[in-house]
């Protein structure tokens, strides 16, 4: 039995450091991936964060304005996170690479779901049909990480080739589909397990992509 979320303590404030903006960003993606969009309301952002109601829409007109611009700072975010700071980037080999980024998102999949869910992927399950810029926000990251991972799958093709009409897009795509598959899963399981074990099954299928051309 899944445990209750109910018995889970609510996110903390986000630290204190940065201006009222960035704060108020970093209360949002915190909030949200615990709870989801539509339950998230403007004052649980403003409490979150750590200023005013006022000082909130000094900031931004409304909360899909704040989602928006949230959407945008995580995909700066997962830059720097998952393509610039772990030590899977630094492997000179493009196929180990590969391999080294899934390993490093199986390594996340630890603990409660809004420590590792992804924020633009929960708030498009919601807003996809209601809300135009949040969509296209959404769109927007999910794209820049697949494209980003695309050059390591690109480079991994020159040198190894790979299996007949896979491009580097559609693989980096289709494991962008599998991620936020799997938390969706651990999501509605209450565990993480699951979600592991969809990763584990990503990197088995891109190693025989690459090794069965």
């Amino acid at each position: 039995m899944p445990p209750s979320r109910a018995t889970k303590a609510p996110p903390r404030q986000v630290p204190a450091a940065g201006s009222a903006r960035e704060r108020l960003i970093a209360a949002a993606i915190a909030t949200v991936r615990y709870k989801g969009f539509s339950a998230t309301s403007v004052d649980e952002i403003c409490q979150a964060a750590g200023v005013t109601k006022g000082a909130f829409f000094h900031h931004f007109a409304s909360k899909e304005a704040l989602a928006v611009e949230a959407a945008g700072a995580w995909t700066e975010i997962a830059e720097q996170r998952i393509f610039t700071q772990p030590d899977w980037t630094r492997i000179p080999d493009p196929l180990e690479r590969l391999l080294g980024h899934i390993d490093f998102r199986l390594s996340m999949l630890d603990g409660p779901a809004e420590d590792f869910t992804c924020f633009v992927g929960t708030m498009v399950q919601e807003s996809y049909n209601s809300s135009d810029p949040i969509r296209a926000a959404c769109d927007a990251s999910l794209h820049a990480y697949a494209l980003r991972l695309a050059e390591d799958i690109q480079q991994a093709i020159d040198i190894y080739g790979i299996a007949s009409g896979v491009s580097a897009v559609s693989l980096a795509f289709h494991i962008q589909a599998v991620l936020q598959g799997a938390f969706i899963l651990a999501k509605a399981n209450g565990n993480p397990v699951i979600a592991r074990d969809s990763v584990m099954h990503l990197k088995r299928y891109v190693v025989m992509l690459f090794t069965q051309n």
